[in-house]
C-alpha cells in the first residue's frame, strides 16, 4: 500500500526554480544597495550559499512536481507524500524518490458468518440488592457518629492548601465541606488523607491538583484538613410506602422488577458490544493486513491534536493531563497508536465487506442522514449540508454509513452462544451502542485525518457503570435538611 515514485528535475527546470527562490529570498533579506526583491540571484546566492539556495529551490519545485506525478499515475495518497532520497544527476538535474501512501485494501474478504461465545447476561439477586441499596442511599439520613470514618461515611471538614514554598492556595480552601469518603470525587489523594480520621483530627498530605484548578492543575501541594465531624448514612426502610413516595411504582415488588429489567438491558448492551468486538477480532485474525506506518502516524497525530485541543479548552495541556491521571506519556502514546492501528484495520475490513456484499450509500441515504443530524443539533439544514460538503466531512459521513451497514450485515450473519453452545439472546432496547460508529466513536461526520476520520478504538461502549434508576443524589442530616453528598 506504498508506492515509490522517482521524479526528475532537469537542469533547466532547476535553474527556473533557483531564480524563483532567489526572488523570494531577496524580499526578506536586507541587501545594501537593493530594494526588497530587486537583488540579482548572484548576490542572493552569495549571501545564503549555493547549496542552501539549491535545496530551497528543490523544496519549492517539489509540490507541483509531485502533484503532477500523482495525477498522471491516478494514485490517491492518504497522507502527505514523503521524500525518501534526492540524488544528483550527471546532466546537472536531480532525481527525487517520493513515497506515496495509499489506502489499504484486502485481497480476500473473510467469511462474515461467525459463532462467538459470550457470557449470558443474567442479573443476580445480590446485584439487584446492591442496586436497591444504592437507590436507598440517595435518600438516607445522616447521623453523627464518634467512630473513625470509613468508606461510605460523610466527613465534615475544613480544607486549606499550601504550595511547595508554603504560600496558601485560596482556590483549594473550603469551610464546612461535606465529603463522602471513598467517592474519590474531589481532589485525588484526599480519600487517602482522610482514611480512619475521627472528629477533631487534623491531618495533611501531598496531592496533585486536578483539572478545574486553572493554571494550578497538575501542581503538587500540601493539603491540610480539619475534621469537624463524621456522619453515617441511615438508610430508609424498604417498604411499599417508601417506594411509592420516591418513584412511580406502588410496591417493592414492582420496583425490583423495574430495576431487574433495566439492569438486564444494560448487561445485554455490554454483551452486544463484547460480541461485536469478538466477531471483528476473529475476522481480523484471518486477514493479512499491514497498515502503513505513515497512515498510523497520521491517525495517531490527529487523535493527539484533538485531545490537546479539548484539554486546552479546560485550561490543561497534555503533560498536566497525564500528570493528573497518573499516566506515562510514552505508554499513553503507545496505547493511542495501537488503538489507531486497530481502528484503521477495522475500517479497511468493513469497507471490504461492503464491497463484497454490494453495500452502497446513495445520495438519498446521505440526505436523510444530514437531515437527522441537522435536526438533532438544531441547525439550519442547508447551512449544515453546505458546511459538511465544504469541509470534506460529507465524504466521511458517507463512509460512516457504509461501514455501519457492513457491520450490521456481519452481525446479522453471526450468532452468539453460551459456553454450552446454546444460542444467547442479545436483542433488546440498545443502551447507547447504536449511536456508535463501527470504530467505537460517536456516529457522524468526522474530519481532519487523512482517511476522513479520527483514530479510535473499536471497543465496546462501557455501560456497566450506568445506573438503571436515576434519582436526585441527596443525603439528609438528622435535622431534616438536605445536604449535598459531595463537594461542589
Amino acid at each position: 500500500f506504498e508506492r515509490l515514485l522517482t521524479l526528475h528535475i532537469d537542469d533547466a527546470d532547476l535553474e527556473v526554480a533557483k531564480n524563483a527562490t532567489a526572488r523570494r529570498l531577496s524580499q526578506k533579506l536586507k541587501i545594501k544597495g537593493f530594494r526588497p526583491g530587486k537583488a540579482p540571484r548572484s548576490i542572493v546566492e552569495r549571501m545564503v550559499g549555493s547549496d542552501s539556495l539549491r535545496a530551497e529551490a528543490v523544496d519549492e519545485a517539489l509540490p507541483a512536481l509531485v502533484g503532477r506525478a500523482v495525477e498522471e499515475t491516478e494514485l490517491e495518497p492518504v497522507t502527505m507524500p514523503a521524500v525518501q532520497d534526492i540524488r544528483n544527476r550527471s546532466d546537472g538535474g536531480i532525481d527525487v524518490d517520493v513515497k506515496i501512501t495509499l489506502w489499504p485494501e484486502l485481497a480476500e474478504v473473510p467469511d462474515t458468518a461467525r459463532t462467538v461465545e459470550v457470557e449470558l447476561p443474567e442479573v443476580e439477586d445480590d446485584e439487584l440488592d446492591a442496586q436497591i441499596d444504592r437507590v436507598r442511599s440517595q435518600y438516607a439520613d445522616l447521623d453523627d457518629v464518634l467512630r473513625p470514618a470509613g468508606d461510605g461515611d460523610f466527613v465534615l471538614l475544613d480544607l486549606s492548601a499550601t504550595s511547595s514554598l508554603g504560600a496558601p492556595i485560596e482556590a483549594v480552601a473550603a469551610t464546612d465541606l461535606l465529603y463522602e469518603l471513598g467517592s474519590r470525587s474531589y481532589i485525588p489523594g484526599l480519600d487517602e488523607i482522610l482514611d480512619g480520621v475521627a472528629a477533631g483530627d487534623i491531618t495533611q498530605g501531598p496531592v496533585v491538583l486536578p483539572e478545574g484548578f486553572g493554571d494550578r492543575a497538575g501542581t503538587e501541594v500540601t493539603l491540610r484538613v480539619l475534621v469537624k465531624g463524621v456522619k453515617a448514612r441511615r438508610l430508609p426502610g424498604l417498604t411499599d410506602e417508601w417506594v411509592s413516595d420516591v418513584s412511580e411504582f406502588d410496591s417493592v415488588a414492582e420496583f425490583r422488577e423495574m430495576l431487574r429489567v433495566n439492569l438486564t438491558g444494560i448487561k445485554r448492551s455490554a454483551a452486544r458490544g463484547a460480541f461485536r468486538e469478538r466477531v471483528l477480532d476473529q475476522m481480523l485474525a484471518e486477514v493479512d493486513l499491514d497498515i502503513p506506518d505513515a497512515l498510523v502516524d497520521a491517525e495517531t497525530e490527529t487523535s493527539l491534536h484533538n485531545l490537546a485541543h479539548s484539554l486546552q479548552g479546560r485550561g490543561l495541556d497534555l503533560a498536566s493531563y497525564l500528570s493528573v491521571t497518573g499516566q506515562d506519556q510514552q505508554e499513553f502514546v503507545a496505547e493511542l497508536r495501537a488503538g489507531a492501528e486497530r481502528s484503521l484495520k477495522v475500517r479497511v475490513l468493513l469497507e471490504a465487506v461492503a464491497a463484497s456484499e454490494g453495500i452502497e450509500v446513495t445520495n438519498d441515504d446521505l440526505r436523510r442522514a444530514i437531515d437527522d443530524m441537522a435536526a438533532s443539533t438544531r441547525r439550519d439544514r442547508d447551512e449544515f449540508a453546505s458546511f459538511l460538503a465544504s469541509s470534506g466531512q460529507e465524504r466521511a459521513l458517507a463512509g460512516d454509513i457504509l461501514r455501519r451497514r457492513a457491520l450490521d450485515r456481519i452481525m446479522e450473519a453471526s450468532a452468539a452462544v453460551d459456553a454450552a453452545g446454546n444460542p444467547v439472546d442479545l436483542t433488546g432496547p440498545p443502551h447507547g451502542d447504536d449511536d456508535l460508529d463501527p470504530e467505537g466513536r460517536g456516529n457522524g461526520a468526522n474530519g481532519g485525518s487523512p482517511a476522513g476520520g479520527d483514530a479510535g478504538g473499536a471497543d465496546a461502549p462501557s455501560d456497566a457503570d450506568d445506573s438503571p434508576a436515576e434519582h436526585p443524589t441527596a443525603a439528609h442530616d438528622d435535622d431534616g435538611e438536605e445536604e449535598d453528598d459531595e463537594p461542589q
